[in-house]
């Protein structure tokens, strides 16, 4: 088997809500993106698919790369030779780096992996080996207005059944303990709460909201510090006892962890699909945090399609506790005929049709299409 062609259709994602996450990722309005859909085709009749692209990010220039960067290095090969596939992107990109770089890669090694499971018929969890059929999940709000709004939402989705809920909090640290303390309070003590600062504190800053959300029993602490700030982590990790998460970036392969594991920098190791070089990628990852007796915590996809991606690699690995469910739904779940939903004991399932296993929605991206690469 040999691959044929690379072609990504483009088509807009419409009426997106308001949403923030972030200091520097946010929109006040309603409002279109552009997605990509990536396919792999061979001379057997067998094709693979990704998503490219999320309602923060266009997948213009990411889809551009897939097709003038990666197509001619993938045409005539065999798809199933993943591993060499993966370390010629990786290697021969013509110098470029950064996030599309990694984004294109990850979707074309998504739809890799997609394209073997639908040649062998088995989902791809079983072809990386299947550890579980199910996993709990965790809702991960967005910016909320007040504390309350937080606590409200968190109490929600505690009596909907789900184990646990992590704040993404408007990043005013003396706030951020208030909202803290209100969703404790809400929820009561027999619930998981983590807290997911994005990068926003100084060291000062982070020690202070560190030790107040410590005090009120939260699970995990997420990149409270910017993402290069080594030595501020480990400084951080030396004080408090409650469990640090970091290297969810930068966009990079799996040898950008190793100095946070060699300086014990961080308590568990974060990525997913989208910018750590896709499944190929993370699943490298997961067997080293495993090897050192971590967690990798596998973090939203950025799109629909990249999440069913990461549900298959928590299937298949056994360090991983959670899957990340961020929310609002109409700002993340767009292209398939059905998406991933979680059941009334807070657990999402695994998908066992071939290859990714989930139906894309054609016919709403042919409505929509604007172009198609190839």
């Amino acid at each position: 088997m040999r691959i044929t062609d690379v072609t990504v259709t483009l088509w807009r994602w419409e009426d997106i809500p308001p949403t923030r996450y972030t200091r520097a990722v946010a929109s006040s309005v309603s409002r279109t993106a552009k997605m990509g859909l990536v396919r792999i085709d061979t001379d057997e009749d067998v094709a693979g698919f990704a998503f490219i692209g999320s309602s923060y990010a266009p997948a213009d220039r990411d889809a551009s790369f897939v097709v003038e960067r990666l197509k001619p290095m993938l045409t005539g090969e065999d798809p199933l030779a993943r591993e060499r596939l993966w370390n010629a992107m990786m290697t021969r990109t013509g110098g470029h780096t950064g996030g599309q770089m990694f984004r294109a890669i990850g979707a074309v090694d998504v739809a890799l992996w997609d394209l073997a499971g639908r040649s062998t018929g088995l989902p791809i969890h079983r072809l990386m080996g299947s550890c579980r059929d199910r996993v709990p999940a965790y809702a991960s709000s967005a910016v909320l207005e007040s504390p309350q709004a937080y606590a409200e939402e968190a109490l929600a989705h505690k009596e909907s059944g789900w184990s646990a809920y992590k704040i993404h909090p408007p990043a005013i640290p003396e706030l951020d303990i208030e909202i803290c303390r209100a969703v404790r309070d809400a929820v009561g003590e027999d619930f998981r709460l983590m807290l997911d600062s994005t990068w926003s504190y100084d060291y000062p800053q982070a020690l202070r909201v560190g030790r107040a959300i410590q005090d009120l029993d939260f699970y995990w602490y997420e990149d409270p510090l910017a993402d290069d700030d080594l030595y501020g982590y480990v400084k951080l990790k030396q004080v408090l006892q409650i469990p640090i998460m970091a290297t969810e970036l930068p966009t990079a392969g799996p040898t950008s962890y190793a100095p946070w594991i060699m300086n014990r920098a961080t308590d568990y190791l974060r990525g997913d699909v989208a910018i750590k070089g896709g499944l190929t990628g993370c699943l490298k990852t997961a067997h080293l945090a495993e090897a050192f007796r971590m967690n990798y915590e596998i973090h939203h996809g950025g799109n629909s399609l990249n999440n069913v991606a990461n549900l298959h690699l928590t299937m298949a690995i056994s360090n991983c506790e959670y899957f990340e469910v961020l929310l609002p739904p109409r700002a993340q779940k767009h292209g398939l005929v059905r998406d991933i939903e979680v059941d009334g004991d807070g657990m999402v399932h695994v998908l066992d049709g071939p290859g990714l296993g989930a139906e894309i929605d054609f016919e709403l991206i042919a409505a929509r299409q604007t172009a198609v690469l190839r």
